[in-house]
């Protein structure tokens, strides 16, 4: 899966004030991705509020991000959640053609054991006609999937084919880079770890951050694939500050302020999410402008 390597983003759905989908809007930020020199795109993930939207939602979503995207970059589909069976159900149901492979998160809330989760991820692994990704963030899930699941699933399973892992922990993501089969893809979760999981032998990252500036984060991922980490490090530690303002009040919620600067769509998001504060915004705005003034 070559085409996984690299810089993913993690699509936000974006609203209009009366909460139906901004589809105008979804084109923008999709184009702007395109242009920007990401590598694909992950639909419904939960940066794009996929727990929050109804079925129609979801459909609609997705057939704007194909149709926009015309077959020019990989697409990978998030389905995922904590009930086993009605996640089968929908792989079943689902049609994948567009989508290269399918991003499903490790059960949230129930708190399975390791040998719970190995067992959700196999049926989902059978299901599946796509290769799927697994996805480790216990900051979401409650649950930490351990080194020792994701390399027995990794080995167990053909169609699993990587992992996106969130769990901010450099040595665990070192364990699976060690362990893992050779065409196995480590996939950084998170913005900050997306540099030293290349440069310690990952594929890649499914960015929030990136979406908001494609091509310096694209650059910056080329770079650490390159080995170049010298280059790679100043980008980085440029980023840095915006990496954690995004997430000072939570996910989209700072992305979607990002993108209401840079004029691609508004900065609402669905209760029991709300929008970044005045304050959060005022230091997202003046960020944004003092990296224009850098380039100046």
């Amino acid at each position: 899966m070559e085409q996984l390597i690299g810089t993913g983003v993690a699509l936000v759905t974006p609203f209009r004030e009366d909460l139906s989908v901004d589809t105008i809007a979804l084109q923008q930020i999709v184009e702007h991705n395109i242009q920007g020199g990401v590598d694909y795109l992950v639909v419904l993930g939960t940066t794009g509020e996929s727990a929050t939207l109804s079925k129609a939602d979801k459909q609609l979503v997705m057939d704007v991000v194909v149709r926009t995207n015309a077959g020019r970059l990989p697409l990978v589909l998030g389905v995922g959640g904590n009930h086993t069976e009605a996640l089968v159900e929908e792989l079943n149901r689902l049609d994948l053609t567009e989508y290269d492979a399918v991003l499903s998160v490790s059960p949230y809330y129930n708190k399975p054991t390791q040998e719970g989760i190995y067992q959700h991820f196999k049926a989902i692994a059978g299901a599946s006609t796509k290769p799927v990704i697994l996805y480790n963030v216990p900051s979401r899930t409650g649950s930490n999937m351990s080194h020792e699941t994701t390399l027995r699933l990794a080995h167990d399973f053909s169609n699993i084919i990587g992992i996106k892992e969130a769990c901010g922990d450099m040595v665990q993501i070192d364990k699976i880079i060690a362990g893992k089969p050779k065409d196995f893809l480590v996939i950084s979760g998170d913005d900050f770890t997306a540099l030293p999981t290349v440069l310690a032998g990952g594929a890649g990252v499914i960015s929030v951050l990136g979406q908001g500036l494609p091509s310096q984060f694209s650059k910056m991922m080329d770079l650490g694939l390159q080995g170049n980490a010298t280059e790679a490090y100043q980008i980085h530690y440029q980023l840095l500050p915006l990496m954690g303002l995004i997430f000072e009040e939570g996910n989209p919620a700072g992305i979607k302020s990002v993108l209401e600067n840079l004029g691609l769509s508004k900065a609402v998001v669905k209760l029991p999410l709300v929008e970044a504060s005045p304050s959060l915004k005022g230091k997202i705005q003046t960020f944004l402008k003092s990296m224009d003034a850098a380039r100046v």
